[in-house]
């Protein structure tokens, strides 16, 4: 009788927990509408859809034929590491030289060797497979705290755009390698790890320098948050980690480390590029448009740091005044509270920006911004703006991308798109007027 009564006290719980899970299917049945409307039930919609992508991204992998681009040529740079070469101009694969930094290599010497030398095709898609979803991961958990886009627009973001699959499992690019590695950085941002998030972001940009867009809206916010003298530690997590990973390659030569790895005049074809189509090849590869570009680019990042990040910013310690990190500062020295959606608002905002004006983008930087594009179009409230203007320039922009060759149109089309999505950041209210509340300790 005893053993029954324990019986049953160890099935109370579980039947218990089974009945609230009911009530709360039964309730979020009955609220259907809400359930694609209200932020609240993200997390409900993003399990149901990583479950579906599980299935999709399967039957991508078996079903739709892969591509070869770069797979070879990232798996013979590593062999030369591998074989004892580290000068990095000695390092090149079909394509071309070796041009990412140190990270890139010591995560695709992981690769090659989980895929038998690059030979194992079928390896490596399901591995990447598994980074598909774990990004769809990370990006949810952001998405949930932020509490800012209906539900609904997340199956635009995940089944139904057919070259974000290409890029991830039919490609093989190192792109969403960087990006998953960024999205954790965020997170981590997030939860109030400023340290580990530093240190992710420069792992991310040790894969592929693209990061980089996200840097200008990283050193706003620490700078806001710890002043010029509590920011220099974190910027020094980033600078070390660097100097880390390259030092085997900075030891060999680093000039021709640096000048490979961080190659910022690089020039790109004219034939791949997606967002200057419309433009003469010779005008494509001038130098005067790039510095143009470049201008526009840093005027455009000084007007929203100015005029939109900065806004309704609380003050301050003086530089001198400001407190050791994990001391519990006087209420005049309080660091500045950052909430969720300032963080993610001028990150995703800062990358976005360096899309508008990159000097090319090719097929599969897509990633770069793709999963930031429903924040951006829904997080700041614009009346003009409704849903379906809004899943109109989801949509144009998904077309853009997956129009191969781009044309003139689909270029100009794109610039478009991102016009109205610049015009709406610029113009609308504020998503981030709230504070936090919570009294976390940043580290």
């Amino acid at each position: 009788m005893a053993a029954g009564l324990r019986k049953r006290g160890r099935a109370g719980p579980a039947t218990r927990a089974a009945g609230l899970c009911g009530q709360w299917l039964r309730r979020a049945w009955q609220e259907r509408r809400l359930l694609l409307l209200e932020p609240r039930y993200t997390l409900l919609v993003a399990a149901c859809l990583c479950l579906a992508e599980v299935g999709i991204t399967f039957w991508v992998i078996h079903r739709v034929a892969y591509t070869e681009i770069d797979w070879k040529a990232y798996m013979a740079e590593v062999e030369g590491v591998i074989n004892g070469t580290y000068d990095y101009t000695q390092l090149q694969g079909d394509t071309g030289p070796l041009v990412y930094p140190a990270g890139f290599v010591y995560i695709f010497m992981g690769l090659y060797y989980a895929t038998d030398r690059g030979t194992d095709i079928r390896m490596a898609q399901h591995i990447f497979a598994v980074l598909y979803l774990a990004t769809l991961l990370l990006v949810f958990l952001i998405y949930h705290q932020t509490c800012k886009v209906p539900p609904f627009v997340f199956f635009f973001m995940c089944c139904a755009s057919y070259r974000v699959h290409s890029i991830f499992v039919l490609r093989l690019f190192n792109d969403p390698v960087a990006m998953v590695l960024l999205f954790l950085s965020v997170n981590l941002l997030l939860a109030q790890r400023w340290s580990w998030g530093c240190c992710c972001f420069s792992l991310a940009v040790s894969v592929k320098m693209n990061v980089l867009l996200f840097a200008p809206g990283l050193l706003f916010l620490l700078l806001t948050k710890f002043g010029l003298r509590g920011a220099f530690p974190k910027l020094g997590i980033c600078a070390i980690l660097q100097v880390v990973l390259g030092l085997p390659f900075l030891l060999e030569n680093p000039v021709g480390y640096l000048s490979r790895a961080f190659d910022f005049g690089r020039q790109f074809l004219f034939r791949w590029t997606v967002n200057w189509r419309f433009l003469p090849e010779a005008l494509f590869l001038h130098r005067a448009f790039h510095l143009a570009l470049l201008t526009a680019h840093l005027t455009m990042l000084l007007l929203f740091a100015l005029c939109r990040w900065h806004r309704g910013r609380y003050p301050v310690a003086a530089e001198g005044s400001l407190q050791k990190e994990g001391s519990t500062p006087a209420p005049h020295t309080q660091p500045y509270p950052l909430s969720h959606g300032k963080i993610v608002s001028t990150l995703f905002t800062s990358n976005f920006i360096g899309i508008c004006f990159s000097r090319s983008l090719h097929y599969q930087f897509y990633v770069w911004y793709f999963h930031t594009l429903p924040y951006l179009l829904w997080a700041t409230p614009a009346r003009w703006l409704t849903h379906l203007l809004r899943l109109l320039v989801l949509g144009l922009i998904e077309l853009s991308w997956n129009t191969y060759p781009s044309t003139s149109c689909s270029s100009a089309a794109l610039h478009a798109c991102h016009a109205v999505i610049l015009l709406q950041l610029w113009l609308g209210p504020q998503p981030f007027h709230k504070t936090i509340t919570h009294s976390k300790k940043a580290h």
